[in-house]
């Protein structure tokens, strides 16, 4: 979509970054191909953009908000998000010295199995987490119970592990943006009146071979939407602004009753059967009025940012 690319373009440059940023790492439901229609039930404006979930942060890096809290309980990945933000120079030279082939991702796949391991640096730690994220089977990133990668070698014949535009971008990004390591509860500390929070959680299983939720060693449970949803009742309560995603399932339709429901179709990119990847639907939940027009919420942000 030119007309798209060409506003986040300009969004990017308004805020002195070169090239457009995207996520630096795959993520099990990442929102890259759903952001044209994400935008159309963004907010129009808020004051902090917090997203209690980041994962790869698609939608962050869509936005580019001023003020932005980024959360995520997974300690990789918010170390990985320290490094590209505070360390991409050091960061781009460790991760040119790895190499595409089964031997060797194998040999980095082990070593958090090991005493060294626990001694490497948070530089080294990300360069191996993204070199892991790009050349693993299907580009995703999944531990087992004890917390060690186990996804194998992806047999790419040029995976792009060392994005040096795309990161420096990233780095750019992320510049005087708050990133921390904690559940997503932890929304309710920095969450104020007219705060934009956007939460992506684990999706609902709508079968039981939907369902996965081992980028960190727990899991996202039935009871853990429950308390999602005591959350963002909170968030409401306290004139936050809301959206969040969630399966097209009559378990989420029913909790998030009260709350204007939208219905998006999106491609699913992760799943070990290639003939199952495609299109899904899934739902936006969101506490706030739309007023629709053709105009991209986007191009909104950018005329009334300074």
């Amino acid at each position: 979509m030119k007309e798209l690319y060409e506003i986040r373009k300009l969004n990017s440059e308004k805020k002195g970054i070169v090239d457009i940023p995207h996520p630096f790492v795959k993520w099990a439901g990442g929102k890259r191909q759903l952001l044209n229609q994400i935008d159309l039930f963004l907010p129009k404006s808020f004051k902090t953009y917090i997203e209690p979930f980041v994962g790869g942060g698609a939608l962050f890096f869509y936005i580019l908000p001023k003020k932005a809290i980024l959360i995520d309980n997974n300690p990789v990945l918010i170390n990985a998000f320290n490094v590209v933000k505070n360390n991409v120079e050091e960061l781009i030279q460790d991760l040119k010295k790895h190499k595409n082939n089964s031997k060797y991702f194998y040999q980095i796949r082990n070593k958090d199995r090991t005493d060294e391991f626990k001694e490497w640096s948070p530089i080294k730690k990300a360069s191996r987490f993204i070199y892991l994220n790009k050349c693993c089977y299907n580009g995703l990133y999944r531990v087992n119970s004890k917390g060690y990668f186990n996804v194998p070698f992806g047999k790419y014949k040029n995976p792009k592990f060392c994005d040096e535009r795309n990161l420096n971008a990233v780095h750019s990004a992320l510049q005087n943006i708050e990133i921390i390591m904690g559940s997503f509860d932890l929304c309710l500390t920095y969450a104020k009146k007219d705060d934009f929070i956007y939460l992506d959680p684990p999706y609902y299983p709508v079968s039981k071979t939907s369902s996965f939720t081992s980028y960190t060693k727990e899991n996202f449970n039935e009871e853990d939407q429950i308390y999602l949803k005591n959350v963002v009742d909170e968030l409401n309560h306290r004139g936050c602004k809301i959206l969040l995603s969630n399966s097209y399932c009559e378990f989420i339709t029913d909790l998030y009753g009260d709350y204007k429901i939208e219905v998006v179709t999106a491609k699913r990119a992760i799943n070990c059967n290639g003939a199952k990847r495609g299109d899904i639907k899934e739902v936006l939940v969101m506490n706030y009025e739309i007023e629709k027009d053709e105009t991209l919420t986007l191009t909104t942000f950018i005329k009334n940012s300074n």
